[in-house]
């Protein structure tokens, strides 16, 4: 019995590692056939494209990824986990004219390689996920939508299709020439409308659009750490900026309490009757902790391939001060800050007694005063429980202890300590 259930595993591990070999050979043909840029090729640094193409291999210029590279474009990645704050990030960079923006389109990744394990800590599954991944968002940052069709399920037809994740999150998927439901007097489309409104979305209207765009942003929570995104940052194809945003697990531990109710029902158990359930999930916050930990520590000892392309962000930092982190954010980009993200900010940072912000994914509210908002629904010993296991990292970003349920809930001293973190130029 043992040996039949080791068969069945490999098999399952064995399927999921071709089906991603086959996705990948389908589409990625445009980089194998054109070379790495270099001055003598695709005149990405500048260079005369003096070597002609032999017989029997494209150019560059028959695929506009490197044409495209060669405008130098900022590829800006938000790195972060579920419940820290990075929607709210991703509106920020979403809202500027010149960005091209997509919200999680590694959710499909997972979901046709790894479905139902999102967090899987197993080394395969892991191995299968970060290789797809990098791909994905390789593909991405060039404007080729149509290696993300081969994710998408049902597949699209005809290069359209109304499954995209989160559609309705990106400005340029929702305004003309992808659009024609609304005209840019319209402002600022809510999420909603432009899923009704706008129904499919054709794929190759959508990859125009993003090559129009002088800049493309993408967020994402499906990757644990900036190490697994080494080979990425360091393709010379593209010119990466690193956002990693992180806060205070005890926030994000009450957050994903209050909006995976299903998922962490065990925590709302403990939470509600003081005692922790013999069988409740640990790892459900064992793994942010870890996550944080390597990746923050690896990205401030600042290693080579990382210089110029990091910056930590804390939430709460950005929540307290908007405006000001949005700005030091954009100077780290070398982007100016456009009137519509301030604009933006202005109107969403301030609470709302409309439905829309209260949505669990919502943006519309007092972000100062949610910053903290969790230490008077967590019970002390949850909190107590989290300040042990996630000690070290708690320390190395600046949060504080509490040592009693009357600190807790005293909203008059802050957790968060002042720290500076300085991005790595």
């Amino acid at each position: 019995m043992q040996c039949s259930w080791k068969a069945v595993i490999l098999l399952a591990l064995a399927s999921i590692a071709i089906q991603y070999t086959a996705i990948r050979t389908l589409t990625s043909k445009p980089f194998q056939l054109c070379p790495l840029p270099s001055p003598q090729n695709c005149g990405l640094l500048g260079g005369p494209e003096t070597e002609p193409p032999f017989e029997g291999r494209a150019g560059c210029d028959d695929y506009p990824y490197f044409n495209f590279s060669a405008s130098r474009k900022t590829h800006i990645l938000v790195l972060a986990t579920t419940r820290s704050g990075s929607s709210f990030v991703g509106q920020l960079l979403n809202q500027h004219s010149d960005v091209f923006y997509l919200f999680e389109p590694l959710y499909h990744v997972q979901t046709t390689l790894i479905p139902r394990l999102s967090h899987s800590r197993n080394a395969a599954d892991r191995r299968v996920m970060l290789g797809a991944s990098r791909d994905l968002l390789r593909s991405l940052y060039g404007c080729d939508l149509y290696f993300l069709e081969s994710y998408i399920k049902p597949a699209p037809a005809n290069h359209t299709t109304d499954k995209l994740f989160r559609r309705g999150a990106s400005r340029a998927l929702c305004s003309q020439p992808v659009c024609d439901a609304f005209s840019p007097a319209d402002g600022n489309v809510e999420e909603g409308d432009c899923v009704k409104k706008c129904t499919t979305l054709n794929m190759t209207l959508a990859a125009d659009a993003c090559r129009e765009k002088r800049h493309v942003a993408i967020k994402i929570v499906r990757v644990p750490e900036i190490g697994d995104l080494r080979a990425l940052v360091e393709d010379p194809r593209l010119n990466i900026k690193v956002i990693q945003l992180v806060r205070d697990p005890r926030g994000i531990l009450s957050s994903r309490i209050e909006t995976f109710r299903d998922t962490y029902r065990l925590w709302r158990i403990w939470r509600a009757t003081g005692r922790r359930p013999y069988n409740l999930d640990l790892s459900q916050l064992t793994v942010v902790c870890e996550d944080f930990l390597s990746s923050v520590s690896t990205g401030l000892s600042h290693p080579h391939w990382l210089k110029g392309k990091y910056m930590l962000v804390r939430y709460e930092d950005l929540a307290r001060n908007p405006l000001v982190k949005t700005k030091e954010i954009y100077d780290y980009l070398g982007l100016p800050m456009d009137r519509y993200v301030e604009e933006w900010i202005q109107a969403n940072t301030r609470g709302s007694t409309e439905l829309s912000a209260k949505h669990k994914y919502g943006t519309v509210r007092d972000s100062a005063a949610n910053a903290e908002s969790w230490r008077l629904k967590l019970s002390y010993d949850m909190v107590e429980y989290t300040q042990t296991t996630c000690e070290k990292v708690l320390h190395q970003l600046g949060y504080k202890a509490v040592m009693s349920a009357e600190e807790l809930k005293n909203m008059s001293i802050s957790l968060v300590q002042d720290k500076t973190f300085v991005p790595f130029l």
